[in-house]
C-alpha cells in the first residue's frame, strides 16, 4: 500500500457559496511537487441545488488539466465534454457554470510547467483522445476518480498521480525561471536583460514557447492576481491605495487593467 499524503485542504466556505450548494476543495502541495503544481482542487454541485453555480475563473499564467466527471459544466458558455481536459494558459478572465450534480478536479500547474508537461499550448480547452493517452494515463486517472464519493478522494487521488508522474529533473529553462522569478520581485520586464546573459529578444521567446505570453503581459497578470487576492481578503481597503501598493500608475490604470484581463471592476471584486 502507498504511504498515505499528507493534503492540506483549503474549503471555500464564503456565504455566497454556501447558497449555490458548491462544495469546492483546495490542496497546496508542498515538498517536490511545489516545484511543478500550484494547486490541486475538486468541485462538486449537489443534485438537489435548483440553480447553477457560475464563478469567475481570474487569469493567472498558467494552464492545467481539468477531468470532467459529469454532466452540465461550462466555460464562457462553451459546454466541456466528459473527460479529460487540456486547459490553456489562462490569459484573460472566463466563468465557469456548473449545473446541478457537476462532479469535477483538476490540477494547476504553475506557470510554464504546463508547457513541459503536455509538449505544446492549446488554444482552447481541449478534449484528450483516448487514443494519444499514453504518456501519463489520464484516462485511468480519470476512471480511479469515477468510483470516489466526496472532493477529498479526489484531491488524495491526483496527488497519488502527480508524485507517480510529475519526477522531472529539469523543469524549465533556468533563464526562464529567473525571469520569472525577478518579475515576481517587480523588476521591469524591459530591463531583465541586464540581469541575464540573453538579449531581450531571446528572453521573450522564451516566454512565448513556455508560456505563450510576453514579459509584460505576464506582469500584467501577476499584478492583477496580486490585488485580486488582496481585495478578496480586505474588502474595505481604499482602491487608491491598493493601486498604489501593486504597481499600478493609478487607481484608474487599476481599473483599466482589471477591466481588459479580470473583465471585473476593482470595486465589485
Amino acid at each position: 500500500m502507498p504511504k498515505r499524503l499528507s493534503l492540506r485542504l483549503a474549503a471555500i466556505n464564503s456565504n455566497d457559496l454556501s447558497k449555490q450548494a458548491l462544495n469546492f476543495r483546495l490542496s497546496q502541495p508542498s515538498g517536490p511537487l511545489s516545484a511543478f503544481v500550484q494547486g490541486i482542487w475538486s468541485a462538486s454541485v449537489s443534485e438537489l441545488q435548483a440553480d447553477s453555480v457560475v464563478k469567475p475563473l481570474y487569469s493567472d499564467g498558467g494552464s492545467g488539466i481539468l477531468f470532467n466527471l459529469g454532466t452540465g459544466v461550462l466555460i464562457d458558455n462553451e459546454p466541456l465534454p466528459e473527460g479529460v481536459i487540456m486547459l490553456p494558459v489562462k490569459k484573460i478572465a472566463e466563468n465557469i457554470t456548473l449545473s446541478p450534480g457537476a462532479k469535477l478536479a483538476g490540477i494547476r500547474f504553475l506557470p510554464a510547467i504546463g508547457y513541459r508537461v503536455l509538449g505544446h499550448h492549446y488554444n482552447k480547452p481541449t478534449l484528450l483522445s483516448p487514443k494519444i493517452d499514453h504518456r501519463y494515463n489520464l484516462y485511468r486517472v480519470c476512471s480511479d476518480l469515477r468510483s470516489q464519493n466526496n472532493n477529498e478522494a479526489l484531491i488524495e487521488t491526483l496527488y497519488y498521480w502527480a508524485n507517480d508522474y510529475l519526477n522531472f529533473t529539469n523543469v524549465i529553462p533556468s533563464p526562464l525561471a529567473r525571469a520569472l522569478e525577478c518579475i515576481e520581485q517587480k523588476e521591469a520586464p524591459g530591463q531583465l536583460n541586464i540581469s541575464f546573459e540573453l538579449s531581450q529578444r531571446q528572453i521573450e521567446r522564451l516566454f512565448k514557447l513556455w508560456l505563450g505570453i510576453t514579459p509584460k503581459y505576464y506582469q500584467r497578470i501577476l499584478r492583477i492576481k496580486k490585488a485580486i487576492c488582496f481585495l478578496q481578503i480586505h474588502k474595505q481597503a481604499k482602491l487608491v491605495d491598493v493601486a498604489q501598493q501593486f504597481g499600478f500608475s493609478d487607481q484608474a490604470h487599476m481599473t483599466r487593467e482589471f477591466r481588459a484581463i479580470a473583465c471585473i471592476t476593482p470595486a465589485k471584486i
